[in-house]
């Protein structure tokens, strides 16, 4: 389903399952641990809206310096962060607001499924995080749609948000169909593959098209099918042209071509939900 409109800024936002409302683009943070302040300070200045970290990203400091160096007001920053899989998550999410110098995170993930089983137990302790007020939405990251069904069946909770490696080039339909029958919505990380596609002839085609850079027509592909990108950078030169994709709709027939581009392709070897 597409549903982004020409008129869209970095304002806008989409509604979750709970009523929220969530940014419809941000900033991910994994690797920016140097200079982890300035780089997220400056994305703020920008105007990013939404930063997305964990724990094992080693950022959750810096993105607590920079919101407290911005002086923005807190209603005005999306933060969403993660357990991991061996984590009593509960006292995890306690700890990454500790880290982060936060009373509460907008969302909560678990970063992806243990080993064994569908991470019950995890998806448990985040329910209570939420219920007392630690984080206003929970989800899921990297789940493949048998272990959402079965942390559902087992607590009644659907994840407000799943968060998995999604671009034109490594993707799924059936996994949309699945989020979108459950209102779930998929935030998308290595929205830009990496940069590893970035040179994909048929790509450089269309972004010349509409005088904008391979890595903006990933971001806006997205944008349009109403997924939420997390590109990372750590050159202002890359934040300014990231945030930069609000002044273009793709049309039907390139958004079909960058559709077909889909290969399930994945830069860590594999996708989860295939």
């Amino acid at each position: 389903m597409r549903i982004a409109k020409i008129d869209m800024s970095v304002n806008s936002s989409v509604r979750l399952r709970t009523g929220n409302e969530m940014p419809v683009m941000g900033l991910g943070t994994w690797l920016l641990s140097r200079d982890t302040a300035g780089t997220v300070a400056y994305a703020f200045g920008l105007g990013y809206p939404m930063i997305d970290t964990s724990s094992d990203y080693r950022t959750q400091p810096g993105i607590g310096a920079a919101l407290r160096m911005s002086g923005a007001a807190r209603d005005r920053i999306y933060i969403s962060t993660k357990v991991e899989e061996t984590d009593d998550a509960y006292k995890r999410t306690r700890f990454d607001l500790k880290e982060l110098g936060l009373d509460f995170a907008d969302l909560m993930l678990i970063h992806r499924p243990p080993l064994a089983g569908a991470g019950v137990r995890l998806w448990r302790g985040l329910i209570r995080a939420r219920n007392e007020g630690l984080a206003r939405d929970i989800g899921v990251s990297n789940y493949p749609p048998e272990l959402i069904e079965r942390l559902i069946d087992a607590t009644g909770e659907t994840p407000a948000v799943n968060q998995i490696e999604w671009s034109p080039f490594g993707h799924s339909e059936k996994m949309r169909r699945f989020c979108d029958k459950l209102g779930i919505i998929i935030q998308a990380y290595s929205p830009l593959t990496r940069a590893t596609r970035l040179d994909d002839e048929r790509l450089v085609r269309i972004a010349q098209k509409y005088g904008k850079s391979p890595a903006q027509i990933l971001i806006r592909w997205n944008i349009e099918l109403g997924t939420v990108p997390i590109p990372k950078a750590n050159q202002r030169r890359h934040l300014e042209e990231n945030i930069d994709v609000f002044d273009f709709e793709i049309d039907r027939s390139d958004l079909q071509q960058l559709n077909s581009l889909n290969e399930h392709y994945s830069s860590l070897g594999f996708l989860p939900y295939i």
